[in-house]
């Protein structure tokens, strides 16, 4: 039986394991369920196999197919033979050494193995369910002699006796954990086969495996090499013979070490052989003992594979499952992750996690048996008792230290660098020298200090109090160095944390909780703290002090010691009772003589401090109080140190030979800190004030001005115009250029030509080294400067208190603010060098091209910026000097990090406070950043850095990174003097805008301390909710005293819900909103959104650690963040990039809500509207083949009746599926959130009911006109069946003449005469008609007479629908007049009247009676449609329909809300134009109906089809043949209509889907008339587009289709009617065919086959029995021949048809309802023609009568329309949403009233409709229309675009092409 649960011993093993997320744990794991053969391996060669274990484990027979029945060990073997097999067509090269590797001969065996063998397999043959102690150390010896490497060869085999045992493994793995660990080990592969090996499909899937494992490896094999390194490490590992005797002879500590390291993980001492083998496989049993334990150590911790692959900031910074939830107990393979959040939290309980084994395991000893007698105290307690394990832990808990020094070993540069850092944060020991734990060369990783700033305070010669900050490793100070020789009872590092801070545990020691027996790796490690003063009497040491800590016995570790005693001020030894024949005796010996000061702390004596000569003391330790030896010592120490000189400063270490220092070993660091000592030479002697100006001239005054202006011109004075708009882009774009022509400075080609390169460590290490660099070269200038403004500050305050008010004062404030300005230059950082690139990067892009001092192409330098992004850095957002974002730059930065990346998921928190409220360190310790937070480094602006999410963590948070924003201080101090209220709204309007979460920080619990910052949150949050933008908070309360206090935080709770709710209310009347509590802006939950935070340090700094308490407040935060990033919207780097675009543009404007235009939403917005118009499309192409189904139907009288549901039930599959499109779209399209917003108004059921509703209109239209036409239809057909009839009469006559074609020829044309005279004489023909004549008789009927004059002119005069003022057309209802005033500000229409006087409509009348005009028209079209004159034929009626009609429109609109009434002439003008315009369209139906119903014509165009039928009776054809032939002369005209619709309907589908310009949305139709009309440049169309959109429109689609039709009519058109024909024409012949069997089944007659007949057509065409009810058809009996003849006449018909097909005929052969261009007019057309009231834009929304207000992308000059300046002849050139920001241009929507543009909506319902956002980004189309028809617009309305309304001369240059192309882009 094969192995039964492989999956399961990996998830076991992969349990175990320590992972880091997107990195493999270790490079020789193998996923056990990818076994099962590989066709990678050729089988031709031969596998080796080595195999070993214990013999019980197998059975040797001759069965055995692996081994055979021989065992080795029974032999003397001198050398190995393998066993040559072939297994499952594998051939075996099989090396048995069971039992061998517990034989003398082993050594020389394993040499003759891996010299004569490449080896692909071990395979260790265990026993399940008999682990013995030999077993556990197989794998060990494995190790010990052919090194770690070999695990990635070794598979398990488990051996069984019988099958039921096999399937109990799966609870051997679980409750077996030594068993688990060996599987650990060699990565859970294991396979499973019977003791006899015996069973081929077990043997079979084992070489499976092997083979799997083999190309797993790479096909990689153990070799000779990989052992000889290994003999060569070993070599390397051993000390000379005196010291391998020391250590082993050792009495004390360091033996007890030894022989711990010999106990087994169950607790059994090993003996016997294996303690023989250690020895024969290692002669230095203490070396080995030492690496035994280090490995065990690593492999406990599950770091084995990262000690060559080292662990990176990029493994240990991203957000796992781990590191979001909070552990003071973890396994021990989670002790690295835990160890790793807690320092980056800086938790200083870091160092005393508790694993779960202390946990889970009872850890208490107890007997075998329990006495059942009365216990006895000697028995119980005193008398030594055999004690059971059980329960006891398998090993001892490991050594926090050990955990720390362990991640040190395995982490790189940057890790250790970040480690070391935050370590210092904690206060805890940093290691200085470190012995390598394989090699034990000396290491001193300078590098890892290199970010560590220490300050004090200090009393100077004047006991004035001076601050002192340094970069620790340059820190000139003393350094105690504490020392021990041999075994001592005290604890050293103990005694240490006494002298520093005895509060604290800075260096750890054996008393500490978490300590244990055994220390693996601080033997040899020196570790290093300072003490640093607070400048108060209290202080222990007056001055910074360093003290050193050499852990283990001195003796053994002769470099630290040299180092040591070399570089301290004072040596501290610890020492027991001594002789002079010690081994350590000489060294102390030296250590006395020297002239250091040296103090002997005696473990064994109790004496008090002695000095036994000169610099030389002793002090007994014994039995003595604590404080008190601790006092002495620090006396001592100090009085030692007052009489040295002696300073230590750490980086000359690096000068000591024989230890490594990490940055001259590592290259990377090395060339990095080159590059950046080269660029820090490009700044010396350079004044700190000026430094920026001269190397960083891009981001100086010229990008503060262009800052400045640009800010002006989006908020444009109270009179500004439109040309000095235009003056300030052009001193922006002069700017530019200026920027641009600046010379990139040698040191930012040099940063630049740096960071350019493919190293990305060394960029890293140079970046970090730079940053170093350049804060110390600003710390020293900085200082000083602080140091004079606080003089400068402390002579203006006592001025102030004297009241003095002389000049003095002034001139003293006015050098206190020239200090504050050097203060604000003299910040100098990585972020101003980013800041210099970015605006040389937006200098170039601004004036399209390159620099020519720059060495490559400006558009890749964001891609440097973008791989900072990736590699950790913070990217600046916002620019804190000039206030600004530089928009152009982010957006290109994020477009590169797309590329990089991806468009990834980010969650984006930000963060808001007031100044040092410790956001940054908040942030820092929460996600382990690096964001300033140094005094004089704070945070300035926005910046933003980037978290990386686990791969674990992605699917359950739906997010791929965090973005973190970090932001200035609000209210900073330094900044009052130029930083405003508003300023500080920006910012956080900008940061809250930007987030999905915001953290709000507060400083303490006084709430006139949190109310300024508070009332501008909640105006925020308010702003976001009016712009449909949804940002959670979370109130965090900082440096909160007893946050433990439940109660107190219930009130501070209430309390902040008092507060938010008042300053809602606030808010709310500033911002003009709705809201009477906070929770009417923000779902908000006190409980859960307000932290109280403790107090960040542990005591009084500099020597506080961080308090823990503070730590688990960040823990606690950190969960509540993941809680609602959980549930909250990801935004997409792409729409990241718009978001920060939309918030800063909308920010620029002073009011926010009003200006926010979010590019998102248009963008979602357009597409819903693209996919909205292809769902109506589809609706409405399903209900047009259902219309023209029923058509049919009911013209053929099958239906008399139309049901909506019947109409809704033939939509129904396509509205399914239209449902299942739309729900797929709202729930699966990328911007799904955000089109949640509209998916209500965007109901298709709407379309529908419309769509159905309009159809059941015309259906029963048609059902009433069908009842009304009958009596023309009735006497039509009489007319046709009586000339066949008499026709037939004729021929029989004439029959013996049929051979006569003549004679024949010339009686019928006798006879047709007479007929045809006879029915012209009972009905007379149809007249041609003349609408206006009979518009204008009725209106002169109406009005008795009195049509004036003027109204009898030329048609073409009479439209009304471009007449500019109305005002001539009314009568004022009273008289009113206004002064006119501002005539030069403001902007009104006014209309002089025919008297002279001025009479004037307001533009809102104006407005309303235009909007009128468009309604008749709109209803009177769908009115003459309802007449169907195509059918019914034109009547005087119509007139009288229509002119009463517009009679009633006109009456109800004068009688209502309005001061004016129309004069007759208006109805009449108004009647005329509409009549006009319908004139074409209603003479175009009549003629249809003339060619259909006139009988002259009729019957003529008929005649030729008569004859034949009449030659045919004259032949003696069969009446079937006859019957056949009128029936398909009946078909033509039905076969001709339907071809013609069904060919339109197709058409309007193609072209829907192939024409550009009618393929989209309403918006891409209106684009391509703007292009067309730009094309045509036809000044007419122009002002008909202005004023009559709609009809403008419907011209443009009707020439659309007539172009389409013409340009592919061959290739289209054609085709599709011949495809039509051609089916109609089947389904003509399949009608006959059923037809015929129908009759013959039923032995029916003709009347019975035309019904059938008639009944199978009656969807397709219009064709219908009565048709025929005249044509005689008793005697038709043949029906075979019957359907002959149709077939045969068919073909006929249809190819006259069809060569009747031309452009000319389609349109005109199809009646005004089914042309494609009506189709497409009312899909398109069927949304909203609301025009805006200033410049006549059309509303963009597609619903018709939609929710919310009339917007445009982008509005027009307004002088488009005629506004003009009042009381001048002067156009406005403004544009609508420039004018709306100007706060001092008034306009009058009626005579009473005057309303500033920037309040537009107040002027009434029409313009409050309206919503039109203040933007600079106008369409450049208008621009050049205005330019280019300025004479035209000009004598049209009779104005002039001169004064305040002259075209501003940029706008001159826009060309035509200029103009296209911005339709391209913008629309």
């Amino acid at each position: 039986m094969a192995s039964v649960d492989d999956t399961m011993a990996n998830k076991e093993s992969e349990s175990a394991g320590l992972t880091f997320p997107g990195r493999r744990r270790n490079s020789m794991e193998i996923n056990p369920p990818k076994f099962g053969g590989s066709p990678d391996l050729d089988h031709t060669d031969n596998l080796t196999i080595v195999l070993f274990g214990n013999s019980a484990s197998v059975q040797f027979e001759r069965e055995n197919i692996l081994l055979g029945e021989e065992n080795p060990i029974k032999t003397e073997t001198s050398r190995i033979v393998p066993l040559q097999k072939e297994i499952s067509e594998h051939h075996i090269s099989l090396i048995n050494m069971i039992d061998l590797h517990e034989t003398d001969s082993v050594d020389t065996l394993i040499d003759q193995l891996v010299n004569e063998h490449k080896i692909h397999i071990f395979i260790f043959v265990v026993r399940l369910g008999q682990l013995t102690d030999a077993d556990k150390m197989g794998l060990e010896w494995l190790r010990k002699v052919f090194g770690d490497k070999v695990f990635q060869f070794v598979i398990i085999l488990f051996t069984y006796e019988r099958e039921e045992e096999c399937d109990t493994i799966k609870d051997y793995l679980k409750n077996d954990p030594v068993l688990e660990q060996l599987l650990e080990k060699c990565g859970g592969r294991f396979h499973s086969c019977n003791k006899m090996m015996n069973n081929q499909s077990e043997m079979s899937d084992l070489m499976n495996k092997i083979e799997l494992l083999f190309n797993e490896n790479n096909q990689q094999r153990y070799t000779g090499e990989m052992y000889n390194t290994v003999l060569k490490q070993r070599e390397g590992l051993k000390n000379s013979e005196s010291q391998s005797a020391d250590c082993c002879s050792e009495p004390t500590i360091n033996k007890e070490r030894m022989e711990d390291t010999t106990t087994s993980e169950t607790g059994e001492k090993y003996g016997g052989k294996n303690k023989d083998l250690l020895t024969r496989v290692r002669p230095d049993q203490c070396l080995q003992q030492e690496d035994d334990k280090k490995y065990n150590l690593f492999h406990r911790l599950h770091l084995e594979g990262w000690q060559q692959n080292k662990l990176s900031t990029s493994d240990v910074l991203q957000l796992t499952t781990h590191s979001v939830q909070s552990h003071e107990f973890c396994a021990e393979e989670e002790l690295i992750q835990t160890f790793l959040q807690k320092l980056l939290m800086m938790n200083y309980r870091v160092r005393y996690i508790n694993s779960d084994k202390g946990k889970e395991q009872d850890h208490t000893q107890r007997r075998d048996k329990y006495s059942k007698n009365e216990g006895d105290i000697f028995d119980d307690v005193f008398k030594d008792v055999t004690l059971s394990t059980k329960g006891t832990s398998l090993s001892e808990q490991i050594h926090p230290m050990d955990v720390q020094m362990a991640v040190f070993h395995c982490a790189d540069g940057f890790l250790k660098q970040l480690m070391v850092t935050k370590l210092s944060q904690c206060q805890y020991a940093l290691p200085l020298l470190i012995p390598d734990p394989d090699t034990q060369q000396i290491e001193f990783p300078l590098w890892t200090f290199r970010q560590i700033n220490k300050s004090w305070k200090m009393r100077n010669t004047n006991n004035k109090i001076i601050s002192q900050t340094h970069p620790i490793y340059k820190a000139q100070t003393p350094m105690v160095s504490f020392l021990r020789f041999g075994s001592v009872s005290s604890s050293k590092s103990q005694l240490m944390n006494s002298l520093i801070n005895e509060k604290h545990n800075t260096f750890f020691h054996r008393n500490c909780p978490g300590s244990s027996r055994t220390r693996v790796l601080m033997d040899g490690v020196v570790e290093i703290a300072w003490f640093s003063p607070s400048g108060k009497n209290t202080d222990k040491f007056t001055d910074c002090v360093a003290f050193c800590n050499l852990h283990g016995d001195a003796g053994d570790h002769e470099k630290q010691l040299q180092i040591l005693t070399e570089m301290a001020s004072v040596n501290v030894v610890l020492v027991p009772r001594f002789d002079r024949d010690d081994k350590s005796a000489a060294k102390i010996q030296n250590l006395y003589k020297d002239r250091k000061p040296l103090i002997f702390l005696l473990t064994e004596d109790g004496s008090t401090v002695i000095e036994t000569k000169k610099g030389k003391f002793k002090l007994g330790l014994k039995d003595r109080n604590q404080s008190e030896v601790s006092e002495e010592i620090r006396r001592t120490i100090n009085d030692c140190l007052s009489e040295s000189s002696s300073t230590f400063r750490l980086e000359y270490l690096s000068k000591h030979s024989d230890i490594r220092v990490d940055e001259e070993d590592d290259d990377d660091c090395r060339r990095g800190r080159e590059a950046a000592q080269q660029m820090m030479s490009l700044l010396e002697k350079k004044d700190l004030t000026e430094i920026k100006d001269s190397f960083l001239p891009h981001q100086g005054k010229l990008w503060h001005q262009w800052s400045q202006k640009n800010k002006e011109l989006h908020r444009p004075r109270a009179d500004e115009t439109e040309m000095e708009i235009i003056k300030k882009k052009k001193e922006m774009k002069v700017i530019r250029e200026q920027q641009h022509e600046s010379n990139i400075s040698e040191f930012m080609k040099y940063f630049i030509n740096e960071i350019d390169s493919d190293a990305a460590n060394k960029n890293i290490y140079f970046l970090k080294l730079l940053e170093i660099h350049l804060d110390e070269y600003i710390s020293a200038d900085l200082s000083a400067i602080h140091t004079k403004y606080d003089e400068k500050w402390s002579t203006v305050v006592r001025l102030k208190e004297n009241n003095d008010k002389s000049e003095q004062l002034k001139a003293e404030q006015t050098e206190l603010e020239r200090i504050s300005e050097d203060l604000q230059a003299a910040g100098f950082g990585l972020e101003h060098i980013m800041r210099e690139i970015g605006q040389i990067y937006e200098s170039c892009s601004s004036v399209k091209k390159n620099k020519k001092d720059l060495q490559f192409d400006f558009s890749s330098l964001p891609s440097l910026a973008a791989e900072m992004m990736v590699s950790g850095f913070p990217l600046e957002l916002m620019d804190g000097d000039a206030a600004h974002v530089p928009v152009i730059w982010i957006s290109a930065v994020l477009d590169k990090l797309i590329q990089k990346l991806g468009d990834q998921r980010v969650f984006v928190l930000s963060v808001l406070g007031l100044q040092s409220s410790g956001k940054s360190t908040m942030l820092n310790a929460m996600f382990g950043l690096q964001f300033a937070v140094s005094a004089g480094r704070c945070t300035r602006g926005a910046f933003m850095q980037l978290v990386r999410v686990s791969d674990e963590m992605k699917t359950q948070m739906n997010f791929d990174y965090i973005l973190v924003v970090d932001t200035e201080g609000l209210r900073a101090l330094e900044l009052a003097g130029r930083s405003t209220r508003d300023q500080d709204n920006e910012l956080a309007t900008f940061v809250a805008g930007l987030a999905n979460l915001t953290l709000i920080n507060i400083f303490g619990e006084n709430p006139s301390e949190m109310q300024d910052i508070l009332q501008i949150v909640v105006q925020v949050l308010m702003r976001m909710k009016k712009v449909r933008l949804n940002p959670r908070c979370v109130f965090v309360h900082q440096n909160v005293s007893d946050v433990t206090a439940g109660e107190k935080n219930k009130e501070g709770r209430r309390r902040l819900q008092e507060t938010l709710d008042e300053m809602t209310k606030l808010a709310a009347e500033e911002e003009v909103y709705n809201a009477e509590c906070f929770n009417d802006v923000i779902r908000f939950d006190a409980r859960n959104d307000v932290k109280y935070f403790a107090h960040l340090w542990e005591g009084n700094p500099p020597m506080a650690p961080p308090n823990p308490n503070y730590c688990d407040n960040i823990q606690e935060l950190k969960e509540t963040i993941m809680s609602h990033a959980a549930k909250s919207d990801k935004i997409m780097l792409t729409h990241l990039k718009d978001r920060i675009k939309d918030l800063w543009e909308a920010l620029l404007k002073e009011q926010f809500v009003f200006s926010f235009r979010n590019s998102l939403e248009i963008s979602a917005y357009r597409k819903l509207e693209t996919e909205y118009s292809k769902w109506s499309w589809s609706l409405r192409s399903a209900m047009m083949e259902t219309e023209n189904k029923l058509h049919n139907k009911i013209e053929n009288e099958a239906i008399n009746e139309i049901e909506e549901t019947d109409l809704q039930t033939e939509l129904k599959e396509t509205s399914e599926e239209v449902e299942k499109s739309m729900s797929e779209f709202f729930e699966k399209d990328k911007d799904k959130n955000i089109l949640i917003h509209w998916k209500s108004s965007f109901e298709i059921k709407d379309v529908q009911e419309n769509i159905v509703k309009e159809t059941k209109r015309k259906l029963n239209e048609i059902l009433q006109q069908r009842e009304l036409k009958k009596k023309i239809d009735a006497l039509k057909t009489h007319h046709e069946n009586t000339l066949y009839e008499k026709s037939k009469t004729l021929a029989l006559k004439l029959k013996d003449q049929a051979s006569d074609e003549e004679t024949l020829k010339k009686e019928f044309d006798v006879f047709w005469k007479q007929y045809v005279k006879k029915i012209i004489t009972d009905t007379p023909a149809i007249k041609d008609i003349d609408i206006l004549t009979d518009v204008k008789r009725l209106l002169n009927d109406i009005h008795q007479g009195c049509l004036p004059e003027d109204h009898r002119k030329d048609d073409s005069d009479y439209n009304i629908f471009n007449v500019l003022s109305f005002s001539e057309y009314v009568i004022f209802k009273r008289s009113t007049k206004k002064e006119m005033q501002d005539a030069v500000k403001d902007a009104c229409r006014t209309v002089k009247g025919t008297s002279g006087s001025t009479q004037t409509l307001s533009p809102e009348d104006e407005a309303q009676i235009r909007s009128l005009v468009k309604d008749v028209e709109q209803q009177t079209e769908r009115m003459i449609q309802s007449f169907n004159i195509s059918k019914m034929g034109y009547n005087i009626s119509c007139i009288q329909k229509l002119t009463g009609c517009i009679k009633m429109r006109v009456t109800e609109h004068q009688e209502g809300p309005v001061n004016y009434k129309f004069k007759n002439e208006f109805f009449m003008v108004l009647v005329l134009s509409i009549c006009k315009r319908a004139n074409k369209m209603i003479t175009e139906q009549q003629r249809l109906f003339k060619e259909a119903n006139d009988p002259v014509l009729y019957l003529e165009r008929k005649r030729a089809e008569y004859y034949s039928i009449f030659q045919k009776y004259c032949h003696g054809a069969t009446s079937a043949a006859i019957f056949g032939e009128i029936i398909c002369q009946k078909l033509k005209e039905p076969i001709e209509q339907s071809v013609y619709k069904k060919t339109a309907r197709d058409l309007t589908g193609e072209m829907r889907s192939n024409c550009s310009s009618l393929n989209g949305n309403r918006s891409n139709l209106e684009k391509h008339i703007l292009k067309t009309l730009a094309e045509e440049e036809d000044f007419d169309k122009y002002i008909n587009y202005i004023h009559n959109p709609r009809d403008h429109f419907k011209s443009f689609i009707r020439d659309e289709v007539s172009q389409y039709i013409t340009d592919k009519f061959s290739v289209s058109v054609l085709r599709k009617m011949k495809e039509n024909i051609k089916l109609l024409q089947q389904k003509i012949m399949d009608a006959a065919c059923e037809s015929t069997k129908h009759v013959q089944m039923n032995r029916g007659d003709a009347g019975l086959w035309l019904k059938s007949f008639t009944q199978q057509l009656s969807d397709e065409l219009i064709f219908s029995e009565k048709d025929l009810s005249g044509v005689k058809h008793d005697d038709v009996n043949d029906f075979n021949l019957l359907e002959d003849v149709i077939r045969q006449e068919l073909l006929a018909i249809v190819s006259d048809i069809s060569s009747s097909f031309n452009t000319k005929t389609f349109p005109v052969n199809l009646d005004y309802r089914f042309r494609p261009y009506e189709i497409l007019f009312d899909h398109f057309c069927q949304c909203c023609w609301v025009q805006c009231p200033f410049c006549n834009v059309i509303c963009t929304n597609t619903i018709e009568n939609h929710d919310g207000d009339h917007s445009v992308s982008f509005h027009r000059v307004s002088g488009l329309s005629g506004i003009y300046y009042s009381n001048t002849e002067k156009l406005s050139a403004h544009i609508c949403t420039s004018a709306v920001a100007n706060s001092n241009l008034f306009f009058y929507p009626n005579e009473s009233q005057k309303v500033c543009w920037r309040d537009y909506r107040t002027a009434g319902d029409d313009y409050a409709k309206w919503s039109i956002t203040p933007d600079l980004s106008e369409l450049p189309y208008w621009k050049w229309f205005v330019c280019r028809f300025q004479k035209d617009l000009e004598k049209h309305y009779s104005k002039t675009f001169e004064g305040q309304g002259k075209i501003p001369d940029e706008w001159k240059r826009y060309s035509k092409q200029d103009a296209l192309e911005s339709l391209d882009k913008y629309i």
